[in-house]
């Protein structure tokens, strides 16, 4: 399990590099804040359990921030 929190953190850091690259840099820290909190968590080798109990608390986290984006924050249609 803990190669899976390693291969995510490199996934979020590519999406880092690219969202980077596209000029959206405020997405691109959150990307590197996950990266960061992925490979962390890879090198910890706690157990399986562990993992999955935190892996479903970062879930959590982000459906709820999502739907708040979603619902309260985000201007359908709003562009640049």
């Amino acid at each position: 399990m803990d190669k899976m929190f390693k291969l995510m953190g490199w996934w979020t850091g590519i999406f880092a590099v690219l969202f980077y690259v596209g000029d959206m840099v405020e997405v691109a820290l959150l990307m590197v804040a996950n990266t960061g909190f992925f490979v962390l968590l890879g090198f910890l080798n706690i157990s399986e359990r562990m993992y999955m109990y935190i892996f479903g608390a970062y879930l959590t986290v982000f459906f709820v921030g999502f739907t708040y984006y979603t619902t309260f924050i985000h201007i359908p249609g709003a562009g640049h």
